[in-house]
């Protein structure tokens, strides 16, 4: 049985809990009720809330221990549990379908009760720690067989999530695993394939209120961009896999395609500390082709078994296709990059134009090389004067060191601004800052979240032409998608 998509209701009244219902019905199978969100005077009325909710309810009374906001002592829990068990119907409708009690919670008359009117039980364990050992974990926590247990524990890093999906098979039982944190975004998309009998999903705007937006996914984007309902055993995996992919909007356009193309396919975001971790676990999930950003664009090359021409010519890989236990490398970005830059300038060719390239790190090798290919005139700016030097000498491109006093040249390289590094993609982040625009410069930038980063606003204000990163993306993901799929994108 696929995994019912539950939103978790994190008002504090029944009827702004109901108003959530309405606002994702169509998205979602279930609904957790955390009373500890609650008032204290909407307490009194949880009974009534599965008639009301009109879809299978979870009644959770969380402790801060576990990472809830109830601060009364156990013996009021318990009383509220009680009280959401009084007066149980003969209509399954109109009790709850489910009680969430932590494991260490022993109070067998609340389970008989809920025993007697088939209402199940979900113990669960919350941890700020990776659990090594799962399946002695679930044997130590399940009662009766027909119990669901639920496991949810930090990972501090992507190696944490693979350790999951590779004991996951192992385990008896009906289960929910979760692994939270960015790194444990695959956990939640990918719940089919731990056989998890719940995926937990916020609303919209309680994720932006609460900072969660990096390791939850709210239910109509688990549905609408990633197809979970349609996710099973035979589902072809991809993904984006970089330090931080949160933001990412590369499954949005892949997912897109997939549809479009009839695929039964997925692409999800992967986030990692190395490449190391992002091949276990590609190799452990199944995943037939990577999408590599920062900062794993160099490091995975000497992983793979092969690379294309594109990425011998560039040194950088950002595409990985995975047969086999073959890996094959090889690089989209200068054809995504070209395709945008001719589109932006309105040009076929850079040759007699001057062309300053900022940073030196993957997107930066492909943008060389593309800019080498158009015959442009470029000088490499970058904060470490050897990687610069290294980058610009491949080409026969001059180069400098990004500071107040390459300004100079930077003014002479300054008809295309192409800057290629991650910096900007913070507020207030600058690579350029000590730089003032004539107004005159046409700049690129390659990062497209936020739209305009403080640099392509300063320029603009100073009378530049400016794009950001999105159509490089795209194209490069269409390039991407055609050796994911063999076929087209468009």
């Amino acid at each position: 049985m696929p995994p019912k998509i539950c939103l978790v209701l994190t008002e504090n009244t029944i009827g702004k809990d109901l108003q959530l219902i309405e606002h994702y019905r169509q998205w979602i199978d279930a609904v957790e009720l955390r009373a500890d969100f609650l008032d204290p005077q909407e307490l009194l009325h949880i009974r009534k809330f599965p008639e009301l909710a009109g879809l299978p309810v979870i009644l959770t009374i969380r402790r801060l221990l576990d990472g809830g906001q109830f601060k009364g002592g156990e013996g009021s829990r318990i009383t509220l549990f009680a009280r959401g068990l009084a007066f149980a119907d003969s209509d399954p409708v109109k009790n709850f379908a489910y009680l969430d009690l932590e494991s260490d919670m022993q109070v067998p008359s609340l389970e008989e009760a809920a025993q007697a009117f088939d209402i199940g039980i979900i113990r669960s364990l919350h941890s700020t720690e990776p659990i090594r050992d799962l399946v002695s974990t679930v044997r130590e926590i399940r009662r009766t067989d027909d119990e669901i247990v639920k496991i949810a524990y930090k990972a501090h890093c992507l190696a944490d999530v693979t350790r999951l999906f590779q004991q996951a098979g192992t385990i008896k039982g009906p289960n929910t695993l979760i692994a939270m944190s960015k790194y444990g975004i695959p956990s939640r998309i990918l719940a089919p394939r731990l056989h998890s009998a719940f995926v937990y999903t916020l609303p919209q705007d309680y994720m932006t209120k609460a900072n969660l937006a990096q390791e939850f996914i709210d239910p109509i984007t688990l549905q609408t961009v990633y197809r979970f309902r349609s996710i099973t055993e035979s589902t072809k995996i991809y993904g984006v896999a970089g330090a931080d992919t949160s933001k990412s909007l590369s499954p949005a356009i892949h997912n897109g395609g997939f549809v479009r193309k009839g695929k039964d396919s997925v692409y999800i975001p992967i986030s990692a500390v190395t490449v190391e971790e992002v091949l276990d676990f590609a190799q452990c999930a199944g995943i037939s082709g990577l999408s590599v950003t920062h900062p794993f664009k160099f490091d995975i090359i000497p992983f793979l078994d092969s690379i294309g021409p594109a990425s011998k010519a560039s040194g950088a890989v950002n595409t990985v296709l995975c047969n086999e236990g073959c890996r094959q490398g090889f690089n989209t970005d200068i054809d995504g990059f070209t395709r945008a830059l001719q589109e932006f300038l309105h040009i076929k060719t850079l040759r007699f134009r001057h062309v300053a390239i900022i940073g030196t790190g993957g997107a930066a090798h492909a943008i060389a090389n593309a800019v080498y290919q158009l015959h442009g005139n470029a000088c490499v700016f970058g904060r470490t004067a050897e990687k610069a030097q290294n980058l610009a000498e491949r080409y026969g491109f001059r180069w400098a060191v990004l500071d107040l006093a390459s300004v100079p040249l930077l003014k002479k390289y300054s008809a295309v601004i192409i800057q290629a590094t991650c910096s900007g993609m913070q507020e207030g982040e600058d690579p350029l800052s000590f730089y003032s625009f004539s107004g005159y410069e046409k700049v690129f930038d390659v990062i497209y979240t936020p739209e305009k980063t403080a640099l392509l606003k300063r320029a603009e204000h100073a009378g530049c032409a400016v794009t950001n990163g999105y159509d490089m993306l795209r194209y490069q993901a269409y390039k991407q998608f055609e050796l994911f799929t063999g076929g087209s994108y468009e």
